[in-house]
């Protein structure tokens, strides 16, 4: 396990991973080695796989009906899809937030407190420090510290957003998925949340779907084009967008399609 680590220094990593919705084929093939501690976005059209691949990461396709894979997909080395894999327990590792802010109708504070309950946190003075802890590196601190026992239905939009990264990183994963997480929300918004990506990777690996390309170009350190289920190229997001290999992603970072 040790060893596969130290060959490609990668935290995720697949090996000709296949993915099928009953008899369609989503992924085809997909080889990809995700860095610790960097941002890593994954780009493409519509439908391309490119939420599919980030689902595989943290075994959420488990959910959908019909689904079958065959191919690598390890995390720190050891094969996610494993029969002796704790499944709660990656989750907890890999953590994910959607497209859609999604807090509980429940308090600031029990959002927050939610996941570290689930994992047998009971003491209120932990759960307290837990709580503003992930609620300042979630850049939220300063704004709800006065409210925390107010219904979080009530913030706006990106404050919604940034409590669900929040209440993600309360339980201290590794790696935190991001299924196009700027999409319903308003410039400013985006823009803290795009300055939190970047901050994050100081403490976290961070892969994010995004179907906006100057978000991708602002905010991650390698990039992965996507294409009709394929990885087509991977690499450092500046020569992917400067100098691509590929003439399909040349074509889609220049808005030829897509």
């Amino acid at each position: 396990m040790v060893n596969y680590m130290q060959e490609n220094g990668a935290i995720i990593s697949t090996r000709g991973l296949n993915l099928y919705y009953g008899d369609k084929q989503a992924l085809i093939d997909v080889s990809i080695n995700i860095k610790p501690n960097t941002v890593t976005a994954l780009i493409g059209p519509s439908g391309c796989g490119k939420s599919t691949l980030l689902r595989c990461f943290n075994r959420m396709n488990d959910l959908v009906d019909g689904v079958t894979i065959d191919g690598e997909c390890r995390f720190n080395g050891k094969d996610i899809y494993a029969k002796d894999i704790d499944v709660v327990g990656l989750r907890k590792k890999i953590g994910m937030v959607f497209q859609k802010p999604n807090p509980f109708p429940k308090s600031i504070y029990d959002n927050i407190a939610y996941g570290p309950r689930i994992h047998g946190i009971k003491n209120k003075s932990s759960l307290d420090e837990i709580v503003e802890q992930s609620l300042k590196s979630a850049a939220l601190w300063e704004e709800v510290s006065d409210r925390l026992h107010e219904s979080a239905m009530g913030l706006s939009g990106g404050q919604q957003q940034r409590l669900c990264i929040a209440r993600t990183l309360s339980v201290e994963p590794e790696i935190i998925l991001m299924d196009e997480p700027c999409s319903a929300l308003d410039p400013i918004a985006t823009s803290k949340i795009e300055d939190l990506m970047i901050g994050l990777k100081k403490d976290y690996t961070v892969i994010v779907v995004t179907h906006n390309m100057q978000q991708a170009a602002r905010v991650s350190d390698e990039t992965g084009f996507m294409y009709l289920g394929k990885l087509i190229e991977f690499g450092d997001t500046v020569q992917i967008f400067e100098n691509p290999q590929e003439e399909l992603t040349n074509n889609y970072v220049t808005g030829r399609f897509g």
